[in-house]
């Protein structure tokens, strides 16, 4: 039993030795995993860097090519608004322009009509019946040219206006002021607010005082 017991005794030391002192080859493969593992997550960080920057990149290249295609959507927008409002306005005045000069010739005829309403006096029944047959046809006339827009201008009594009247009379009188209009001689018309045909007037004008230029002659005799 004497001879078994240092074996006992070497055989502990030696577990015990095997335990607490580990091969050199199992520090290495451990210290290499964790390398490893580093070198992993340090291309993966690099990476995520990498893809992070390209994907920065490409979203600011796209909100530009976003904001240059709606500033070209814009400009075409705007060029084609601006398109549509001169096709429609040189419309427009295409239209005003035949209505006008269409207008302009039928003028003259509805003179005619109200200087032989104003001229002619019926004196017996057939007069008078082809007096009311003609204004029938004067009045037709009139209504058809109120429905284009047409208004006759109401000149007298007002101050005389250059943009809407044209004088081809003066007369002097003292019962109204100086530029007033006496009367209308061609009647003036608008087509809607504007002026068709200027009226042909008649105009106040302040009486000359003879008296001093009678006393200016009597000097000089």
């Amino acid at each position: 039993m004497t001879g078994d017991y240092p074996t006992g005794i070497n055989s502990q030391e030696s577990d015990s030795t095997v335990s607490d002192h580990q091969p050199p080859d199992a520090n290495l493969s451990e210290q290499s995993t964790v390398g490893e593992e580093n070198g992993v997550a340090a291309v993966e960080e690099v990476v995520d860097r990498d893809l992070i920057t390209q994907l920065t990149q490409q979203n600011q290249s796209l909100k530009a090519q976003l904001e240059e295609r709606s500033s070209q959507y814009m400009r075409i927008a705007a060029d084609f608004e601006n398109y549509r409002r001169r096709v429609s306005k040189e419309k427009e005045d295409t239209e005003t322009q035949v209505k006008r000069n269409t207008i302009m010739e039928l003028l003259p005829v509805v003179d005619n009509f109200e200087r032989a309403r104003a001229h002619l006096k019926p004196q017996d029944d057939g007069e008078m019946t082809i007096h009311k047959s003609y204004q029938g046809v004067y009045k037709q006339l009139v209504d058809s040219l109120k429905k284009m827009g047409v208004s006759p201008m109401r000149p007298e009594g007002q101050e005389f206006d250059p943009n809407l009247h044209e004088a081809v009379m003066r007369e002097q009188t003292s019962e109204h002021p100086e530029g007033t209009v006496l009367e209308e001689l061609v009647r003036g018309y608008f087509l809607g607010d504007r002026v068709l045909r200027h009226a042909m007037v008649k105009v106040a004008a302040a009486i000359e005082d003879t008296s001093t230029e009678e006393k200016g002659q009597s000097d000089q005799d």
